[in-house]
């Protein structure tokens, strides 16, 4: 499947949740039973019945959704928005009160 090719052929409702989505790399069932209702010809779909998108289709996406003003990231640049941010670690405290490692203490 290549949306490059398929694009003006999907819906407005289903071009809206791709360009507001556009760090999926696997399409829900239900999202995927439309693209293919829509397109003409077989489209290949994993086990699980979705839409598993090529590096080609993501890149457009992301190329769309940046057009369209939904994203502002750049390509180069990803980001995982359902991690937490990383802690800060200080450095062991230095001085009178430092402990002293096991190695040390002799």
């Amino acid at each position: 499947m290549s949306l490059t090719d398929r694009w003006d052929r999907l819906d407005s409702e289903t071009r809206t949740w791709l360009l507001e989505n556009p760090g999926c790399l696997v399409l829900p069932r239900a999202l995927s039973a439309k693209i293919e209702e829509e397109a003409q010809g077989d489209i290949e779909r994993d086990p699980h019945g979705q839409i598993v998108l090529s590096r080609a289709d993501h890149n457009f996406i992301r190329d769309k959704a940046e057009a369209a003003g939904t994203i502002r990231v750049p390509a180069a640049d990803f980001q995982f928005f359902d991690t937490a941010a990383m802690p800060v670690i200080k450095p062991a405290p230095h001085g009178k009160h430092a402990a002293e490692a096991p190695t040390d203490a002799q």
